[in-house]
């Protein structure tokens, strides 16, 4: 009986029920269709991180054992290709006799030698671009393409190449394979997105059960002098909260079920985000059953939680709804979490040296979040007390005593724009500083210059050219026009390493012998000015280049230059050593994809683990990497400041309904409409726009020291770009407007038709 009057009340109790379960159903709607989203994009994300790994797939190597002495073995050489900064899986397999071989997933058999089979995307980027850009380094005919499991998604670019046994023995790298890979590796870069996934969620649900726990309290004063009037005809305080969780439930139900509809409509654009850097396969873009199942019977769970947690402080009796405490004034203390975050991070957290503490990085960030939410309603008391200081209008009087009255009440409807205000202006601070950092590596001379590591130290993969074939490469490579090329040569006579620590930090201005392993002529290096200059008369020097060749952050590359300085050695002839590298100069994009052609094969034939990349597609990697964080915080900011329009929205209807009697009393005195609502706009606006300063202030105080302790030296300080200002800005005037849209109700409900005065 109770449960049925719950529904009539909610269903059939006039035009502010109808309102009150509109607005609590379209706030669950969107936070549901957020929730969902994520949802969806993380089991996205899980699907392809657990995919059949075939390109983990290792063997043994294949010198002293005679071809075909293994039954079903293939020749694997794995290796990354490149066009135009986009990664290219590469494997070159080599089927020794006629028994069964293993199977590659989406690969119907092991092409024979002259055939290949391609992804889609790659076929299609294939036929777009001239053979000597990309075609002609995979010999013989397409045999057709890769199905999609082996792909992580529709814009993969793989090939698998045919070739015979005594061309792939002869290129380093080699193994034998019988068994292909299906297991993933564990990995770290996993693990981080699936944190990244963690935050997102926290980052979007907490603003939503803002929302939602504001649309529960719309009309709360005359909810409650309803059940008031429930008690008088004889329901228990049990009774009144069943009542009061039927309301909430019903509209998070109706919400719930319009989210997942919402849902679907929005699916499809889902299946475009390019979370990792590429796209998804449409069809695992989708919750699963018993994700909707749980949001389904969650929602309004919570909902109902939410709702009875609104009136632990009020006592429903039959003669009336009474506060059992008065909230007292927040106190300064508030601020204190706040300060000490932000202290943390301006000294402690890097005082140690390079690496930030993390605990205390941890800590400080934990600090700054909690205190944002703590010191509100105390900086809104502030704020309000000061305007009605220095305030001669009646409106802004007026709203500066109610906020000072309840600053608590008017923080809470925007608490869940601190946090995502905060983390969007953190990164999006560092962002750009990092990116024009990476970009103006070298004085920004080094982003169209391609290297193309052989065998650059013992440690790594792949042998250095022998002199025979790099005299042959460096002809090839200098016949291009406009290009020029830096040899890097193997030191044959590099000291052992010492015992006992260095006696200072190696690179500039300490050049320790035992690391010089490279050796530069003196004349090729004067067209490489960023790279420093030798000593007049010198013909060849010593240099240590291992991170040039191979790191992929240039604000790590950009500190450790000039590499060659007072402190490099004078070294002999370069004729008869081995090519450790290459570093070529190309402005023309087209010779640049023309000589990674050629050196194809070269890179092959050394075993080589890297990838020929100019320094500006190292820079756009990690920039897109670092883009993508920046897009998903300032969507979060997006969202949150859409949700909290929202929340303004049902707060502005709620706070009108709430004092339709002293309003309507206001205008009978003579108050004109337009005071009353720029009173309504002001309470609204300050808190909104107090949240925005004070958070934007906090991640630029995370984001200052960060920038400092990455020394870029090479870029200017860079500011947010146009996207950050055009997100919060126009966020925080979406959210106005929003909330504006309640305040034609204020002039309907206080007519002086409505005046009472009982």
């Amino acid at each position: 009986m109770t449960l049925w009057l719950g529904l009539r009340l909610s269903l059939r109790g006039g035009r502010e029920a109808a309102v009150r379960l509109a607005l609590v159903t379209a706030s669950v709607a969107m936070g549901v269709t957020v929730l969902l989203s994520t949802v969806a994009l993380f089991n996205a994300f899980q699907v392809t991180a657990d995919r059949p790994c075939w390109e983990c797939t290792t063997g043994s190597a294949p010198g002293g054992w005679a071809l075909g002495a293994t039954p079903g073995a293939v020749l694997w050489n794995h290796r990354q290709d490149s066009y135009a900064g986009r990664p290219i899986k590469r494997l070159d397999v080599a089927v020794l006799d006629g028994t069964p071989t293993p199977a590659v997933p989406g690969v119907p058999e092991l092409p024979g030698a002259g055939r290949h089979y391609v992804s889609p995307a790659l076929a299609e980027l294939m036929d777009a671009v001239p053979r000597e850009q990309l075609a002609g380094r995979f010999p013989g005919d397409r045999a057709g393409l890769i199905g999609r499991a082996a792909l992580s998604g529709p814009d993969d670019l793989v090939v698998v190449v045919g070739r015979t046994p005594g061309e792939l023995a002869a290129m380093a790298g080699t193994v034998a394979v019988d068994a292909v890979a299906t297991t993933p590796p564990a990995d770290d870069t996993a693990a981080l997105y699936e944190h990244g996934f963690g935050i997102a969620a926290i980052g979007l649900i907490f603003p939503l059960f803002v929302l939602v726990g504001t649309a529960t309290r719309l009309a709360s004063a005359r909810r409650e002098a309803r059940f008031a009037a429930i008690r008088l005809a004889g329901a228990t305080a049990r009774q009144i909260n069943v009542i009061a969780s039927v309301d909430a439930a019903l509209g998070a139900l109706l919400g719930a079920l319009a989210g997942v509809a919402v849902f679907q409509a929005v699916r499809p654009a889902l299946a475009g985000v390019a979370v990792t850097g590429s796209r998804f396969f449409p069809d695992v873009v989708a919750p699963t059953a018993l994700q909707y199942g749980a949001v389904v019977a969650g929602v309004p769970f919570a909902a109902a939680g939410a709702a009875l947690w609104s009136l632990r402080r009020v006592r429903i009796t039959p003669l009336g709804a009474a506060r059992k405490v008065r909230a007292a004034a927040p106190g300064w203390w508030r601020v204190l979490p706040l300060l000490a975050g932000l202290g943390l991070f301006a000294g402690p957290v890097f005082a140690g040296g390079e690496d930030p503490d993390a605990v205390l990085v941890d800590a400080g960030l934990a600090l700054i979040m909690v205190g944002l939410v703590v010191a509100g309603p105390w900086l809104t008391m502030l704020a309000a007390r000061l305007a009605a200081r220095v305030t001669r209008g009646a409106a802004t009087l007026l709203a500066a005593q109610r906020l000072a009255a309840d600053p608590k009440g008017a923080f809470r409807s925007v608490n869940g724009i601190v946090l995502a205000v905060f983390i969007g202006t953190a990164v999006a601070g560092i962002v750009p500083a990092v990116v024009s950092g990476q970009e103006a590596a070298g004085g920004g001379t080094l982003n169209e210059v391609m290297r193309a590591p052989f065998g650059y130290a013992d440690a790594a993969e792949g042998q250095p050219l022998p002199p025979a074939t790099a005299a042959e490469l460096l002809a090839k490579l200098r016949a291009h026009p406009g290009v020029t090329v830096l040899p890097i040569y193997r030191r044959a006579d590099t000291p052992a390493l010492p015992d006992g620590p260095p006696p200072c930090d190696p690179g500039p201005g300490c050049r320790l012998d035992f690391l010089l392993g490279h050796v530069v002529e003196c004349d090729a290096l004067a067209a490489f000015p960023a790279l420093g200059r030798c000593a007049p008369g010198v013909h060849a020097v010593t240099a240590d280049l291992n991170r040039l060749l191979t790191s992929d952050n240039m604000l790590s590359v950009d500190r450790n230059l000039p590499v060659v300085d007072a402190g490099n050695k004078a070294d002999t002839a370069t004729a008869d050593r081995p090519l450790a590298a290459v570093l070529i100069h190309a402005a023309d994009p087209v010779v640049r994809e023309r000589i990674r052609t050629l050196l194809n094969p070269y890179v092959a034939l050394s075993g080589s683990a890297e990838t020929p990349q100019t320094f500006a597609e190292v820079t756009r990697a990690r920039a897109v990497l670092l883009d993508q964080v920046e897009r998903v915080a300032l969507a979060i900011v997006a969202l949150t400041l859409l949700v909290a329009g929202c929340g303004l929205l049902v707060a502005v209807a709620g706070g009108v309904v709430e004092r339709r009697q002293p309003f309507t009393l206001l205008r009978l005195c003579g108050t004109p409409t337009r005071t009353l609502s720029r009173v309504m706009l002001l309470e609204t606006a300050v808190p909104v726009v107090l949240a925005a300063l004070v958070a934007a202030g906090a991640g630029f105080g995370v984001a200052g020291p960060v920038i400092d302790q990455l020394a870029i030296k090479s870029a200017p300080a860079t500011m947010p770009g146009p996207a950050y200002f055009l997100t919060v800005g126009g966020g925080l005037l979406a959210a106005l407007l929003i909330a504006l849209a309640g305040l034609p109700l204020l002039k309907r409900v206080t007519t002086p038709d409505n005046a009472r005065f009982e």
